[in-house]
């Protein structure tokens, strides 16, 4: 068999390594915990990635939509990026296990599923409603160690509640993106995405008074990772894997985002899973992929 262009390999394995990229957000989540304030690293954070995409927005020149379109692209990053990332950061930073609250996102496409249902009239399959029930059991065996084990911290109501509402944001985000935003230039529906998100987080900050960045080394690589490699680097990655038409191949592995994340937390910061939550990790991954799998067309 010839052997497959280094070009054709690097596209092969880009994937996977988005995936490893995306999950990296919730170590950084957890690395910056502590040391600057949530909100406040996301408003620094998403006008840095704005620049970027304006950036490639104008080497590109790309087409800008109506006030309309970027009135919706702005809704939209709103959710996508700030009442998703927001929360979640602000739970992290209170103790939630960045593990857990992959988990938690990683039923995103779940709850996508229904949203579509509800706002776009989409079919909902006998296998949704399995599958909602698959990951809620899934969920409850993560969370229950927390009454019994006292080293599995940082999981209370508020902040399972926060990562909740971060997941049921990007679901919402997605449906709404689908509904009013298609068909927008990447770069420059991106940029106004990244306007949408900057208000929200930073009105957030404002409110929450929590302006603190320690100028630790935490801070700086945690800045300066969300900012080359995830708002740079992945979303590059990710404008290839579309060129290229590899984007159903990363949708086929985001079901192990939740663990990889948990592998990292545990290597660099000791946050340790008992068994019955690596179980329900599990569980949660198998529901998600019960509600995608492809609906079989009878003839």
């Amino acid at each position: 068999m010839a052997a497959l262009p280094a070009k054709s390999k690097l596209i092969a394995a880009a994937p996977a390594v988005f995936v490893v990229l995306w999950a990296t957000g919730f170590v950084v989540a957890r690395l910056s915990a502590g040391h600057v304030g949530p909100l406040w690293f996301l408003s620094l954070r998403f006008p840095i990635a704005g620049a970027f995409m304006l950036a490639v927005a104008l080497q590109q020149r790309a087409p800008w939509p109506d006030a309309k379109h970027s009135l919706h692209a702005m809704v939209a990053g709103a959710f996508l990026h700030g009442l998703y990332l927001g929360p979640i950061y602000w739970a992290v930073a209170q103790g939630l296990p960045a593990g857990v609250s992959a988990l938690i996102v990683g039923l995103q496409p779940l709850l996508t599923a229904f949203m579509a249902a509800l706002i776009l009239g989409e079919v909902i399959y006998p296998r949704h409603w399995l599958g909602l029930l698959v990951g809620l059991i899934g969920i409850g065996l993560v969370v229950w160690p927390k009454l019994i084990y006292a080293h599995v911290g940082g999981i209370t109501p508020l902040t399972a509640a926060c990562a909740l509402f971060g997941a049921i944001a990007i679901s919402f985000g997605t449906v709404y993106q689908k509904r009013f935003a298609t068909g927008l230039h990447l770069a420059t529906g991106g940029f106004w995405q990244y306007v949408g998100a900057s208000f929200v987080v930073v009105l957030g900050a404002v409110f929450l008074g929590d302006f603190q960045f320690d100028y630790t080394w935490q801070a700086w690589s945690a800045l300066a990772w969300a900012v080359l490699v995830l708002s740079i680097g992945a979303i590059t990655l990710l404008m290839i894997l579309i060129r290229e038409g590899e984007v159903s191949r990363v949708s086929g592995l985001i079901y192990l985002v939740p663990a990889v994340a948990a592998f990292c937390t545990f290597v660099m910061f000791d946050e340790k899973l008992v068994l019955v939550q690596i179980i329900g990790m599990a569980v949660c991954a198998a529901a998600v992929l019960l509600v995608n799998r492809p609906q079989v067309q009878r003839v």
